[in-house]
């Protein structure tokens, strides 16, 4: 007596529920539809709303009274990830969902078209075959050798066997399809690898000193691995090139990459639009700063100051310092700097400007002359490693191929001499026109060497 397996009707359940219901549900094209609509309109708030920015940042900007569109705010951004809207788990969830949606469709709709090179020819043996073509015609004369060099002269790969004849070309229209699916799959993939596994910093380096990547501020859960512990980075210099009315025309970077013992392992000067690229890390030219000023007093050795940033609410940029001047700094001047063309203004502690000095030049203050030796300028990188991006680039790539094989029209055309008659008829998956002038040029040609049609109304009814 055979006994039942709970496991095994367990396993067939599921099966039955995978081929009759999950698999129609994730093949639907609404289904898709819907799905990349919500991609869109996700990924349109990742573009709108400041990615990785400050708790301080999305506070100023997004505040609770008044919210924006009565709703939101700083903490519905931060709640629900708006703030780095591509690594969420609900976004990485729906590209997922899309991606099997995407597979479902690929294996229940597409991937029939390959039957096509592992069935070489399909011959039609009977003549109620030709019945169910949309354009089809009965001859009273005709011949495979006939109509085969007809059909070769025009494209089509002829395939014979026995008193029938099989003819197809523009096989690449039926993968076409395959191909757009398969580079979205692969596009979806590299998206979420990338998601995962990339991340983002940024640094403010000043010139001639050396880095590591520290200051990460955005970073999937498995980024640990992409973030390079066995070289570093070295800003050999930073400089700007200004136009002859002294706006800002580009600025450069020259770095080198070394590793753990000092040495050079890669070299290049880096400005906007022109980064460096190392072991999937690339690092842009994003922003500048001033970092110190070299002074000297009389005929002191340098010194080098450093300078920060000063808040003035967006209106311009602005750096400076305090220097003191006396031992016990009972005395003291202010530097500012507003760019790296060399010049400084000089204050005392009354805020009455002193003097302007530029790079080179001294002055006296405070009954001492403090000489500018240098403007340190620092540079502001930002730093991307997304390992995704070569398979997102490589979807692309195979999707405008899948596209353009797409608009090839797969034509079909069947021959058969059979009962004294000969019979020819053909399909197409596009190009409708176009195929049926195409057949109907043929009939002309076997008429003009003797092949005439039986009923010419008939033909001319079928084709229509």
């Amino acid at each position: 007596m055979a006994s039942s397996n709970p496991m095994t009707a367990f396993n067939r359940l599921i099966q039955r529920y995978f081929k009759r219901e999950l698999l129609p549900l994730l093949a639907d094209l609404r289904l898709a539809i819907a799905l990349l609509l919500v991609i869109a309109v996700t990924s349109i708030t990742g573009t709108v709303i400041e990615q990785g920015e400050s708790l301080a940042f999305y506070q100023a900007n997004y505040p609770s009274d008044p919210a924006l569109f009565g709703f939101l705010d700083w903490r519905v951004i931060l709640t629900s990830g708006l703030d780095h809207v591509y690594r969420t788990w609900w976004y990485l969830a729906i590209l997922i969902v899309f991606g099997a949606s995407l597979t479902a469709c690929t294996f229940t709709r597409q991937i029939t078209a390959l039957r096509w090179f592992s069935r070489t020819w399909n011959f039609y043996t009977k003549s109620r075959q030709f019945n169910k073509l949309a354009l089809s015609a009965e001859l009273d004369q005709g011949s495979l050798e006939d109509i085969s060099p007809l059909l070769a002269q025009r494209g089509y790969r002829v395939f014979e066997r026995d008193r029938s004849l099989y003819a197809q070309k523009g096989v690449a229209g039926r993968i076409g399809p395959i191909v757009v699916h398969a580079s979205m799959l692969i596009i979806l993939g590299g998206a979420i690898y990338g998601a995962m596994t990339g991340f983002f910093a940024q640094e403010i380096v000043p010139s001639g000193q050396t880095f590591q990547i520290r200051n990460i501020f955005d970073a999937g859960p498995w980024a640990e691995a992409q973030v390079p512990k066995d070289w570093a980075v070295r800003v050999n210099n930073f400089w700007i090139d200004y136009t002859p009315e002294g706006v800002i025309d580009q600025f450069y970077s020259d770095l080198t990459v070394v590793d753990e013992d000092g040495d050079a392992l890669k070299q290049k000067t880096i400005h906007v639009n022109e980064p460096l690229r190392y072991k999937g890390v690339t690092l842009y030219q994003a922003d500048w700063g001033i970092a110190a000023v070299k002074v000297k007093f009389n005929n002191s050795p340098v010194l080098e100051v450093p300078m920060g940033q000063l808040e003035t609410e967006g209106k311009s940029r602005i750096w400076g310092t305090w220097l003191p001047t006396k031992p016990d700094m009972s005395e003291a001047v202010s530097l500012l700097a507003t760019d790296l063309q060399g010049t400084l203004l000089v204050y005392d502690t009354n805020g009455q400007l002193i003097s302007t000095v530029r790079k080179g030049m001294a002055t006296e203050v405070n009954g001492i002359q403090l000489s500018i030796v240098d403007i340190v300028g620092s540079t502001g990188l930002q730093i991307k490693a997304d390992p995704g991006i070569p398979f997102v680039y490589l979807g692309f790539g195979l999707l405008m191929i899948g596209v353009l094989m797409s608009y090839i029209s797969h034509s079909q055309i069947w021959a058969l001499e059979a009962d004294g008659s000969f019979f020819v008829g053909g399909r197409t998956n596009r190009a409708q026109v176009a195929f049926e002038r195409e057949l109907l040029q043929i009939m002309e040609s076997l008429e003009s060497t003797g092949a005439e049609p039986a009923d010419s109304q008939e033909i001319t009814a079928s084709v229509t």
